[in-house]
């Protein structure tokens, strides 16, 4: 009875979706342009390398490598081995879902057990500064000074989310026992798994373009297909009538009624949503709060690709996301508390070593971001004029 429940439930969810394409094209067609423009300009492009780049440190036995490095410190704090600190850190750079990706990848290199795994994807599917300073602070707020207070808040917030999430199953006996700091056991990891790895630099090289496209493209069909649901959503008016539960809870915190639709929209896709909280006429450490709480809860389409990604191992998804709620009200306080610390003091004055130190990362990440956006599409292009060329000589 309950799977016959669920056929009907995603038959009609389907015929339903159909349905609204055909009854608003033009706004279904600008909900998928403005997807595409986002991957394909900003996504694509800034994932690819660290994509490309973590299979190949995977195949030349680099994460074996950090794994025996990062033991002694990994351990302790998380409860997950110690090539989890490769995932951490990979993930922290490039971005979510890049966490998944390289956790799902481990898991079936037998590197994690499937409970590791679990802790390790509920804390390592992180956005990075790229998106946080760049898309979400200058993009939409037009204030860089932001962007250093969404970050410090993110990153610390997941922090601790990790530290909560090594706690859980925390009775089931470890496969791994705690390894010392030994620079030559790792360099011999790193020979072991190179050597076990039989496949030619070429081969290697095309897996890990091939691959780190496909998981490209996959994360580009939910993009879209996010911000067609979504405006879907805001044309029949559920969207609004579901903001009204969410204005409810809102008061009980004394957020202004007007952020129920922004915030709504941001936990269906994350950049829709904060684009909409900083349009708002509300003051900067309510948008603050809410934007926080959007780019912890990664919103629905992030969700999905995460769970698209898991689907191909046995890890589950319901660790993750309710990490993702943990995230949330960790991000929510601790934005909060840091404020007047770290936002006022930033704009009162730029001789603190806080602004000493962020104000060259911050140009940087700008830069990088203009850059993307003027040669972003060209970049996607060219990569998947490639991508096609090695699929047509290995099916040749």
């Amino acid at each position: 009875m309950k799977q016959k429940l669920y056929s009907i439930i995603y038959a009609s969810s389907s015929v339903f979706m159909a349905t609204m394409i055909i009854a608003f094209p033009q706004e279904v067609l600008k909900a998928s342009q403005r997807g595409l423009d986002v991957w394909a300009n900003v996504v694509f492009p800034s994932l690819l390398p660290f994509f490309i780049i973590a299979e190949l440190l995977i195949a030349f036995g680099v994460v074996h490598f950090i794994g025996v490095l990062f033991e002694p410190v990994m351990r302790p704090l998380f409860n997950v081995p110690g090539v989890g600190g490769f995932v951490w850190t990979m993930g922290m750079a490039s971005g979510y879902p890049s966490g998944a990706k390289f956790t799902a990848r481990l898991r079936q290199e037998n590197q994690l057990s499937k409970t590791e795994a679990e802790r390790l994807v509920s804390f390592t599917n992180a956005s990075n500064p790229l998106f946080i300073i760049g898309a979400v602070s200058i993009g939409f707020f037009h204030d860089h000074q932001l962007g250093i207070l969404l970050a410090i808040t993110h990153y610390t917030s997941n922090f601790f989310v990790g530290i909560c999430m090594r706690f859980y199953k925390y009775r089931e006996q470890n496969r791994y026992s705690l390894q010392h700091f030994s620079i030559s056991k790792a360099f011999t990891q790193l020979h072991h798994a190179r050597i076990k790895d039989k496949r030619t630099l070429g081969k290697v090289l095309g897996d890990s373009v091939t691959h780190s496209i496909q998981t490209l493209l996959i994360i580009g069909g939910f993009i879209i297909l996010f911000s067609v649901l979504t405006e879907i959503l805001r044309e029949v008016q559920i969207a609004q009538f579901i903001s009204g539960g969410i204005i409810i809870i809102l008061s009980w915190f004394q957020i202004p009624a007007e952020m129920a639709l922004p915030l709504l929209s941001g936990i269906f896709e994350i950049t829709i949503g904060a684009n909409e909280v900083a349009s708002t006429d509300s003051s900067i450490l309510i948008k603050a709060i809410l934007v926080s709480v959007i780019l912890a809860f990664n919103g629905f389409s992030v969700q999905a690709q995460v769970a698209s990604i898991l689907a191909e191992t046995d890890i589950q998804f319901t660790p993750y996301f309710f990490a993702r709620l943990l995230h949330g009200l960790f991000a929510g306080i601790i934005v909060t508390i840091l404020y007047v610390p770290v936002y006022k003091n930033l704009q009162t004055t730029n001789e603190t070593v806080i602004a000493a130190f962020a104000q060259p990362s911050v140009d940087h990440i700008q830069q990088l971001y203009l850059m993307f956006e003027q040669m972003g599409f060209i970049i996607t292009l060219s990569a998947l004029f490639i991508y096609l060329i090695i699929l047509m000589k290995h099916k040749n």
